[in-house]
């Protein structure tokens, strides 16, 4: 056990157009950071939280990051068979991103919520397990299980989640030049919202298809560092059609993203942002001044851009 510690989580973008819950990526810059420090009152306890305009609740039975953190606290106690519980964990949340702005800010505070009790008892438990703790947080929130979000904030890189139960996750490659492009607009789409809309729809069985073949071909085009094959393969028949409707702007978006050499676009997670891929530096920025240009015109939206490489260290202990 240690003193008071700090964890930094990046958000994420999911789904990348073809792969509802399935793939992911770490963002660089943004994410939530987590204090924590251990308390002689057993169970966790939210001292906390800033950043949010007072949106979250302090209950860490219904915030995400007490919630993972309290999962977390259930493994580490299983460690020691036959122990009564006796740990005890104090947070403090920093919300360093935008609410409902589907670049996994439930995510992020959920694993570093996770990442950060770990931390403070000695860092016992696997990138596994925390992942799954932060799971049950990032359940809470949305409703439903999908570790799209958290599995990326917390292991960084790319990730194919293939199954949340069991657990399996699977690391892909990622491209040296690869860039990614985050644009978020001035506006909020709620997540629960956006997951019932999927849910309440039926979808044809050539719409499926081809979303099938799109995320086996961006699979094999990172094995391959094949740009063209990967950004071909960004376009999602199922979800982006239903949602559309939910984002000012997002047909003018798309189309400005793309008339500057963009490999792919589209929504991150449930939105409003929206991402683009590129494969160099100049392109990327050309890219989301673009897209910010177009929501501007289009929906008299203003926004803000997040361009970088991806973040392939994921969530981390900070000084």
């Amino acid at each position: 056990m240690t003193d008071r510690i700090r964890v930094f989580a990046p958000s994420s973008a999911s789904n990348l157009g073809p792969g509802f819950d399935v793939l992911g990526l770490a963002l660089p810059k943004l994410g939530d950071m987590v204090e924590a420090e251990p308390s002689v009152t057993p169970g966790i306890e939210i001292v906390e939280v800033t950043g949010d305009g007072g949106a979250l609740t302090r209950d860490p039975t219904r915030n995400v990051a007490g919630i993972a953190a309290a999962d977390v606290l259930r493994r580490l106690d299983g460690l020691e068979v036959g122990a009564p519980p006796h740990r005890g964990a104090r947070l403090w949340l920093h919300k360093q991103m935008p609410l409902a702005s589907g670049l996994g800010s439930s995510g992020a505070s959920a694993v570093a919520g996770a990442v950060a009790v770990n931390e403070l008892f000695a860092a016992p438990l696997s990138r596994h397990d925390l992942v799954a703790s932060a799971l049950v947080g990032e359940c809470a929130a949305s409703g439903t299980p999908h570790a799209d979000n958290v599995a990326p904030s917390l292991l960084g890189g790319i990730v194919l989640v293939r199954s949340c139960d069991p657990l399996e996750l699977i690391d892909l490659p990622v491209p040296t030049e690869l860039r990614v492009v985050v644009v978020h607009p001035h506006c909020e789409v709620s997540t629960v919202v956006a997951r019932r809309l999927i849910a309440s729809r039926s979808y044809a069985l050539d719409d499926a298809v081809a979303n099938l073949g799109n995320i086996a071909a961006l699979v094999d085009a990172l094995h391959r560092g094949d740009l063209a094959q990967f950004g071909r393969s960004v376009r999602d028949r199922l979800v982006e059609p239903v949602r559309a409707h939910l984002i000012p702007g997002l047909a003018e978006v798309k189309t400005a993203a793309l008339s500057k050499a963009a490999l792919g676009c589209s929504i991150s997670g449930s939105g409003p942002s929206m991402f683009a891929f590129a494969g160099s530096d100049d392109d990327a920025q050309a890219i989301a001044d673009a897209m910010q240009a177009a929501f501007h015109d289009a929906a008299g939206l203003e926004s803000e851009a997040y361009v970088g490489p991806v973040n392939r260290e994921g969530a981390r202990r900070v000084e």
